[in-house]
Parts: structure tokens; sequence; C-alpha cells
């Protein structure tokens, strides 16, 4: 559906040196199959917007191609760039540029009405196809409504509308939950996915909120300093980073640094560190010796009253230094000699501090993370 190749676009520099051009998007490529919501997931100022607006026709890249359904927008070879106009996609904006001076219908009729006349539906079918995608997104019954009269979640889901009534081949989302407070964020997360799922809407998602990013998306591509970093469905991102920007960006991660002393099967290592030995899994192979940090997730580590005897691989003594309540779940800060470790448990295993325990390391939720990363 959507097909970026080699994607560059820099900006001026500061005033003192506007030669000096700066890299927001730096080769990226990247392929939307028909149905998914694809999400760009990284900090602020990692390029993710910036190629979001690249693909919508709102910034012009220096280099590249964009095609959505085979349909070229974007070539620098070909000297090929279409107008925002001319590509005929949906957006939702941060701020939902809401037109405050129309009722509900108007907004959503507005793109209809101001297509070419060789394009424009008449008004029959314009109120019809408005007031079928107000239906959608349960929106009908406010349709006389003053668009500034809605609630944040209203006006998110008119923004919505006003974006599908057009019925784009792609729907681009920059942020579009940013401004709403975290109940109605959490909200409106399941029902624009459900939107999504129940309309087969192909989506390009910007966002730098993980838990969003991993609740909403069938693919996130992690980006980082206008690269992207990893690309994959939200459970291979978080159970198999790639790097350590990746760990640590998505959710909490231990990290142990170690050194690969043999492969002990498909897939698995065994390490050592200076606190004992471990076994961990990575796709990527590695050669005896090669340095290497070992993550895994606070919720993977399993923790037990009462020191083991011998540290043994995946099994060591430590102690809890200190513990905090988190509702569903209680965080733990173990020390094994000079590194703390967190490990997270239900609130049934509450251990105190300056109780000796034993922590597991299951070697199926421990990754291998290459250490000069």
């Amino acid at each position: 559906m959507l097909e970026i190749t080699n994607l560059r676009k820099t900006f001026p520099g500061s005033k003192r040196n506007r030669s000096q051009r700066v890299v927001a998007v730096d080769e990226v490529s990247l392929t939307v199959e028909q149905g998914e919501l694809f999400t760009l997931l990284g900090p602020s100022g990692c390029g993710k917007t910036t190629t979001l607006r690249c693909v919508a026709g709102l910034e012009h890249p220096e280099a590249g191609e964009i095609a959505v359904g085979g349909r070229t927008l974007f070539s620098s070879t070909d000297g090929i760039r279409l107008r925002a106009n001319e590509r005929g996609l949906g957006m939702v904006f941060q701020s939902y540029a809401i037109w405050p001076h129309m009722n509900v219908l108007k907004n959503v009729a507005f793109p209809l009405e101001v297509l070419p006349r060789s394009r424009r539906p008449s008004r029959k079918d314009i109120r019809e196809r408005v007031e079928r995608v107000l239906s959608v997104v349960q929106l009908g019954h406010l349709a006389d409504r003053q668009a500034t009269d809605l609630s944040g979640g209203q006006q998110q889901r008119l923004a919505l509308a006003r974006a599908l009534v057009m019925e784009p081949p792609l729907l681009l989302l920059d942020e579009p939950l940013s401004n709403l407070d975290a109940k109605l964020r959490e909200e409106m997360r399941y029902e624009l996915k459900r939107l999504q799922r129940d309309l087969h809407i192909t989506a390009v998602y910007v966002t730098h909120d993980q838990v969003e990013a991993l609740a909403m998306s069938n693919i996130i591509a992690v980006m980082r300093a206008g690269n992207i970093e990893q690309v994959g469905r939200p459970r291979e991102i978080y159970d198999r980073p790639s790097s350590r920007f990746v760990a640590d960006f998505i959710g909490t991660s231990n990290f142990i640094n170690g050194t690969i002393k043999r492969g002990e099967g498909e897939d698995v290592y065994l390490v050592t560190t200076d606190h004992g030995e471990m076994r961990a899994t990575s796709s990527v192979d590695f050669p005896a010796n090669a340095k290497v940090v070992v993550s895994i997730r606070p919720e993977h580590v399993e923790l037990d009253k009462g020191a083991t005897a011998v540290n043994s691989a995946g099994k060591w003594s430590g102690t809890v230094q200190t513990r905090a309540f988190l509702g569903e779940s209680v965080d733990h800060v173990v020390s094994v000699g000079d590194l703390e470790l967190r490990a997270r448990s239900n609130p049934s295993v509450s251990i105190p501090p300056d109780t000796d325990v034993t922590l597991t390391f299951p070697e199926t939720m421990c990754s291998l993370i290459p250490g000069d990363d």
C-alpha cells in the first residue's frame, strides 16, 4: 500500500550557520501493507512527524520515493512531486484543526464541498456520506451542534470523520490523542483501533507514547535521529529489542554487561558477567568472547525469598533495597553486588527491604544486544 524508499529530508541549520543542513529523515525506507495500522514511534526530534508530513505533501524531501497503492506521489529520480491536495490522503492533526465557525456536519462536509466541480459529489451524495461517517464515529446525533461545543474526545472523532469522508486510500494520524486526558486517551485508543479494524483502514500513526504504540499497532517502526532503529510487531519489539535504545525506550529494562562464553543450541548463549552466568537468546549470531548486553524486563525477573546457596546460570542471590506499590504490581529494587536490578511482581509478592532473595532470569526472556550499541 505505502512504499517509502530512501527518503531524505533536511532543514537549514542555525541562524549563524544556515549552510549547515540538519538531517531530519536520513534514507528511511519502509512498507505499510493494506489494512495495517503502522506506527512511527520515537522521542521528540527523531523524524517521525517529518516523515509523515513528507507522505502528506506538507514537507518537500530532497531525495527518495513515496508511492501509495502503486501511484507515485514523490520521486526525486523521476521529478514527481504531487501537491498535498493532489494526493487524496486523509490526515488527523495533533491540534485537530476543527473549524470553530462551522457545526459538526459542515466541518465534515467541507472537504467534499471544496473539490473541483468535476470531482465534487452532488449535495445529496455529500449529505449521505457525511451522515454515514458521522454514524461510524458515533457523532450522528450531534450533527447540528457547533464544533466548539464538543468535548475533547468528540472533537477528536470529528477530526477523524472529516479525514474519512474523503474515503482516502491512506489515513495519516499525527499524535491525535496527545491533547486528551489520561483516561479519555485510553478510551479513544481502543475506539480508534476498533474503527481502523472494522473499516479496514490503512493508517500511519505517529506517537511518542510507547503504551499507545504497543496497544494499537500491527507494526511499529522505532525511530532515532532520523533513522529507523527497528521494525516489527509490538510483541517482537518489546520482547526482542535489537538495540539498547529500543529496549530502553520501549518500557523499562534491566541491562547486564557480559561476554559470550559459548552457544548452547539454537539461538541460546551462555553469558558470563561480573555477577554470575546467565543464558540469553538472540536471533543474531555471536562469536565466543563477544561483548554483549543482556536485557530483561522487570516483570520477567522472578523473585523468591531466601538467597540461593551458590549462584548458577540464571539464578543469583541479591538483597532487596527498596520496594514500591504501584497498584497492579510491586516494584522491587534488588542489589547483586554493585549491580541494581528491578523486579516487578504481583501485589501478593511484596518483599520488604533488607531481605535476601533469589533472582531467576528465564533464558527465553533474556535478550542479547551487541555490547557496543
